[in-house]
């Protein structure tokens, strides 16, 4: 035994006992400052140091494995704490879940809050529908968006509504208004291509989109639309939420609705169509603007392709009906191709806002003064000459207007295909007359006291520099009016404008209807102001009626949807703008025209016609402006960026269009005179072509061709500057020329 062991075991503690005390002053182990493990082993030392034994083992090792174990210990306080971790985590992780449902259905329910009620939405708002009719009624064409009749699903082929399943929503019959599948398919799609190419809404989504909600692309529009297919699920079969969607979506070309829509490109019923235009109708929706076949025929049937191939892999048809399908592709009806009436059509809704307003009532229909047969024939007179003749003589535009003697529009071709270009040359397009302006000097010379028998120079003439000559460098010497007119000798033409005045020939053009800005120089004598088509028509009116001016109109009535008379025309044009007597010397000379000078290819068999041709330098327009006593014709032929064309002229392609269409126009019509024309006159005859007519033998009848002209052309006149005191002294003593 050590020492210690020997002290320890004799050691007393002293003690005071005091039963009564009320204090012990004595330490036990709460009042020491050793942890507790430590105080059992050396109580158990003291135990054994009382009792002899042999030799004993030494203790301290005991208390070192008490201060070991606490490691043991601390392997589940951690799994204690990491539980605590999870259980707060879980916890935590629900409540922001509830938080999120909660905040969720605020959102859905303050969205839902903004909708208007939904017996209002049933009723889709889309603009007025503009229809454009012929004179006899028939319809042109049609404006704005077009709703058609709703056809009962039940009515419709059975193939149809399956064909908006198959190729939309091919699970739209088991889904609750929502796809997650197909959404998750379209995710995937989306982010493996990169791009979006597909997308996952339902028909149900595409119905409350299309119908009741703006098509901007907001988190806000995308909560209604999840809403209003929600409500549209809950409220309506599936079968009426398909009737829904097929009477109200939208095919392109302005049809709403699957009625409209076969009307618009089958000219029949939804009821009628086969089913290979199902599929393109189908097709349709997924991007209306781009595959609408009035402008993307070739496109609308290679969707349509797919749409059947999506049915026979769904079984909804057989692959025999399938082939048949896919062998016969769907065509656009003659309705409904895009024809000429668009120029019509175009121009109608550009005038309408100044008749009735720009807010449009509702839909409305404008009766035109349109002939629909004339127009046809004059769109087929146009497009045979340019496929026949056009590469020939490099032409590949053109376009003209008919107008009867009130000012009325019965035909207006504004270029050679509408479905190509929209561009109306008939009425927008500015182009250089040249010899078809003449007889607005000749008018003016006349009015000035000449008459169809004064004599002028055909010679050599020179202005400051500027020298314009007959195409040919040829003169004959002198030569009456009527012949200059009729041969179009570019040297009495600038000499008349000399004589009368560049301003006066101005005055008599717009008089008459030219409304073109004009410039007064000598240069308008060859006919170098750009005028429309439609103007330089309506500016030879006057002579066809003996004096008496007319605005060029194509809008006759506008009524309401419910019949009411928006608008009717009633207004008079300019009245009289030219003498009798000089409208019957102006006929008499360009009757000539067609006689024996270069016009004289027209062809109008028992009718009294005149007119002038023209063409501008370098043969970049062609005209020929004809008339009778009933109707105006004013063709014109070229290229859209004023190229020259292969040396076309007034007398050549526009005279056999004028010829072809003035035929149609005058089929069934009473033959009636030209004011001043060859009876009334005194000239004799049946008309033009008569015997003894004719002012040169045919060999030596003169085609139009352009001017030639060497130099510059002089600058307009200045206006005359007010006198001043500088002036006045200039001139009065220094013998300065007034300018």
């Amino acid at each position: 035994m050590t020492a210690r062991g020997r002290g320890e075991a004799t050691r007393r503690e002293p003690v005071l006992e005091r039963p009564e005390s009320l204090f012990d002053i004595r330490l036990d182990a709460r009042d020491r400052s050793a942890p507790p493990p430590v105080d059992p082993p050396r109580r158990a030392a003291r135990a054994k140091a009382a009792k002899p034994s042999p030799e004993p083992k030494p203790a301290p090792a005991e208390p070192r494995r008490a201060r070991a174990d606490p490691p043991a210990k601390t392997k589940p306080a951690r799994r204690r704490r990491r539980g605590s971790l999870l259980f707060g985590l879980i916890k935590w992780g629900l409540i922001l879940g509830v938080w999120a449902v909660l905040a969720l259905a605020g959102v859905i329910a303050w969205e839902a809050s903004k909708l208007p009620p939904m017996q209002t939405l049933m009723i889709p708002k889309r603009p007025p529908t503009v229809t454009v009719q012929a004179a006899d009624g028939k319809t042109l064409a049609t404006r704005g968006d077009m709703g058609g009749v709703a056809v009962p699903i039940g009515e419709l082929p059975p193939y149809l509504p399956k064909a908006f399943v198959a190729i939309e929503d091919q699970r739209f019959f088991s889904h609750f208004g929502l796809d997650p599948e197909g959404l998750a398919r379209a995710l995937v799609t989306n982010l493996t291509s990169r791009r979006l190419r597909q997308g996952g809404s339902t028909l149900t989504q595409q119905l409350a989109k299309n119908l009741f909600l703006t098509q901007e692309r907001t988190a806000s529009r995308k909560v209604q639309e999840l809403v209003l297919a929600l409500w549209l699920e809950h409220k309506f079969t599936k079968a009426e939420i398909l009737d829904l969607y097929l009477n109200r979506v939208y095919f392109g070309a302005g049809a709403y609705g699957v009625e409209a829509a076969a009307q618009r490109y089958f000219g029949k019923s939804a009821r009628q169509v086969t089913l290979a235009e199902a599929a393109m109708l189908a097709g349709l929706v997924n991007s209306p603007s781009r595959l609408a076949p009035t402008r993307n025929l070739k496109g609308a049937q290679a969707r349509a392709g797919l749409v059947l191939a999506a049915m026979r892999q769904q079984g909804l048809i057989t692959p025999e009906m399938a082939s048949t399908a896919l062998a016969r592709p769907a065509q656009l009806s003659r309705a409904g191709m895009p024809d000429s009436s668009g120029y019509v059509a175009d121009w109608v809704m550009d005038q309408l806002d100044s008749f009735v307003g720009e807010e449009l009532p509702g839909d409305v229909t404008v009766r035109t003064t349109v002939d629909a047969g004339l127009q046809q024939a004059a769109e087929k007179a146009l497009e045979d000459t340019l496929a026949k003749s056009g590469g020939k003589f490099g032409v590949g535009q053109g376009a003209l207007v008919v107008l009867d003697t009130d000012g009325g529009v019965k035909a207006l071709i504004g270029g050679r295909n509408y479905a190509d270009s929209q561009y109306n040359r008939a009425v927008t397009a500015r182009r250089q007359p040249g010899s078809a302006f003449k007889p607005f000097i000749y008018l003016t010379a006349i009015e000035h006291g000449l008459t169809p028998e004064t004599v002028r120079e055909d010679g050599p003439i020179q202005l400051k520099g500027w020298r314009p000559e007959n195409s040919t460098h040829e003169y004959r010497g002198p030569v009456t009016l009527t012949q200059a007119l009729a041969l179009s000798l570019n040297t009495v033409s600038v000499r008349l404008t000399l004589e009368v005045g560049p301003k006066a020939v101005v005055a008599t053009a717009k008089r008459l209807g030219i409304a073109s800005p004009l410039d007064p120089n000598p240069s308008i004598a060859l006919g170098t102001s750009e005028v429309s088509v439609l103007e330089l028509a309506g500016a030879y009116v006057p002579f066809a009626t003996g004096g008496i001016g007319v605005i060029p109109h194509v809008i006759d009535v506008v009524k309401g949807a419910d019949g009411k008379v928006l608008y009717q025309r009633n207004i008079s044009g300019p009245g009289r703008v030219m003498d009798p007597a000089y409208a019957a010397m102006m006929n008499h000379m360009m009757m000539e025209t067609l006689a024996s000078g270069t016009a004289r290819r027209a062809d109008l068999p028992g009718w009294e016609a005149a007119g002038k041709t023209g063409t501008s330098q370098d043969y970049r327009d062609a005209w020929f402006v004809g008339y009778t006593a009933r109707y105006v014709t004013a063709v014109w032929l070229g290229n859209d960026d004023s190229s020259p064309t292969k040396k076309a002229s007034g007398a050549n392609l526009p005279v056999e269009i004028w010829s072809r269409v003035m035929k149609t126009a005058h089929q069934g019509v009473p033959v009636a005179e030209l004011p001043g024309g060859l009876r009334s006159y005194g000239f004799g005859g049946a008309g033009y072509g008569a015997p003894g007519g004719s002012l040169l033998p045919p060999e030596n009848l003169p085609d139009d061709r352009p001017p030639a002209v060497v130099g510059q052309m002089p600058p307009p006149p200045q206006p005359e500057q007010p006198m001043t005191i500088d002036r006045w002294f200039a001139e009065t003593f220094l013998g300065a020329k007034r300018q």
